[in-house]
């Protein structure tokens, strides 16, 4: 088993008798896959670097299918868990954020089928930020009207909603797409289609979504 030794600018890794000296700031110059590496041969730093990298765009994805803050930090603490506790079974096949995501995303509908909790899916947190303009929804916009920021809650409450009442592979599809920025090639790996498969149900997820917003467009 590997154990670490801390330096100001390094980190000394032991493995097997021998001794590695990682840099701290090499991490940035490393693909994500080789960081993970690293976690695998022992180094607990580089799984400290991949945790505050990728913790905020993991909180984001499961709120946006928990709807709920606390839950959200709990599940996503929960996905960093397992990417540690597999740590040595990963394999660099794939881009890290796919192994990632898959986790997350099993992890996601896993709490959704089972949570029996009083859903939240109906409000919009006074926190979250409009798609397009980036503003929270209660911060003053003098550039809009009280009945513009009203219709832009009822948006935001709208495409919730929808979102949350497509079937399941389409949602997981289209908050991978539309609010992690991942291409069709990754979510396809994450959702094990092809990338045609996926191009068609992402099609299908956003049709129905204009059909029934159609309103706010």
């Amino acid at each position: 088993m590997a154990t670490l030794a801390l330096q100001p600018e390094v980190v000394r890794v032991r493995e097997r008798n021998t001794e590695i000296l990682v840099p701290v700031g090499s991490y940035t110059e490393l693909t994500d896959a080789d960081v993970m590496l690293r976690v695998k041969a022992g180094d607990d730093a580089a799984f400290d670097y991949l945790v505050e990298k990728f913790r905020r765009p993991i909180v984001s994805f499961m709120y946006r299918m928990a709807h709920n803050q606390a839950v959200a930090e709990e599940l996503a603490q929960e996905v960093f868990l397992r990417v540690y506790r597999s740590r040595h079974t990963y394999a660099a096949e794939a881009k890290f954020t796919t192994w990632l995501y898959r986790i997350a995303t099993n992890l996601g509908v896993n709490h959704a089928r089972d949570s029996k909790a009083e859903r939240a899916d109906q409000t919009v947190s006074i926190d979250e930020q409009d798609e397009e303009t980036g503003l929270a929804i209660d911060v003053a916009d003098p550039h809009i009207t009280a009945e513009q920021a009203m219709l832009r809650r009822e948006r935001l409450a709208a495409i919730r909603r929808h979102v949350e009442n497509l079937p399941e592979r389409q949602r997981m599809a289209v908050l991978m797409h539309k609010y992690q920025n991942m291409d069709y090639r990754q979510i396809a790996e994450v959702l094990k289609l092809s990338e045609s498969a996926t191009k068609s149900l992402l099609f299908r997820a956003y049709e129905t979504l204009r059909e029934r917003l159609k309103e706010f467009i």
